[in-house]
């Protein structure tokens, strides 16, 4: 992807501390977590998938304003692959960038249309579906096999590295400290729930500007706080 690759030292947090960043975050969205059609119990991994594709860049909200809808009119694979390109294009108008991510989603469905619905379960297998980079991948793995995978984007890794300490790299994808934390962090009986855990305080609480660090769960672990108390 023309990123150079280097190799960097770097310190995780112990056991025992990304146990106890678990134990603040996780009654704190119990009580304090967003709702969205993707996170019920009934929903489907199709439904969590699209979700995860339509959320890219995006506001949350946004997609929820249009996703029961959406996945009324395309229930599936088949149905998104077949649909009127014009049409889905309309439907993708809010959130952007809408021809392209008709067309990817399109090559994808039409992919999975032919699987018959089934993911490989190898990430690099997975890597090479139409329109599908390291974060899909891992909500692949993550929703449709239980695999500890973190949903890391920039709300993520502001959340860990205020918590723990900057990346090195620029590109979230390729920085190992920051792959290597998430996936510690996220290692547990619940990773979905800890992944939507640290991307609601991301959007709540520890917002890039004005985080509101008097109302949130991990400021007693976290350097950020700390810092600017």
């Amino acid at each position: 992807m023309g990123v150079t690759r280097q190799r960097i030292k770097f310190k995780l947090p112990t056991s025992r501390s990304v146990e106890r960043l678990r134990r603040q975050l996780l009654p704190w969205y119990a009580d304090h977590g967003r709702e969205f059609p993707w996170r019920r119990r009934s929903a489907s991994k199709y439904s969590q998938i699209v979700a995860e594709l339509l959320l890219q860049r995006t506001r949350a909200e946004t997609v929820a304003s249009f996703f029961p809808q959406f996945i009324k009119d395309y229930p599936s694979w088949d149905a998104l692959a077949s649909a009127s390109l014009s049409r889905l294009q309309t439907y993708l108008r809010p959130i952007g960038l809408w021809r392209r991510r008709a067309l990817s989603m399109q090559a994808l469905a039409a992919e999975m249309s032919r699987r018959r619905g089934r993911f490989p379960r190898n990430r690099d297998e997975i890597e090479k579906l139409p329109g599908v980079g390291q974060y899909i991948a891992s909500s692949i793995l993550l929703f449709c096999y239980g695999e500890p995978e973190p949903l890391i984007d920039v709300n993520m890794a502001r959340v860990l590295e205020r918590v723990y300490g900057p990346r090195r790299l620029a590109d979230i994808r390729y920085d190992p400290y920051l792959q290597a934390l998430a996936r510690a962090v996220v290692n547990c009986e619940q990773p979905k729930e800890v992944n939507w855990a640290t991307l609601d305080l991301a959007a709540l609480i520890c917002d890039i500007r004005t985080p509101r660090c008097e109302l949130c769960p991990l400021s007693r672990l976290c350097s950020y706080c700390s810092k600017y108390k």
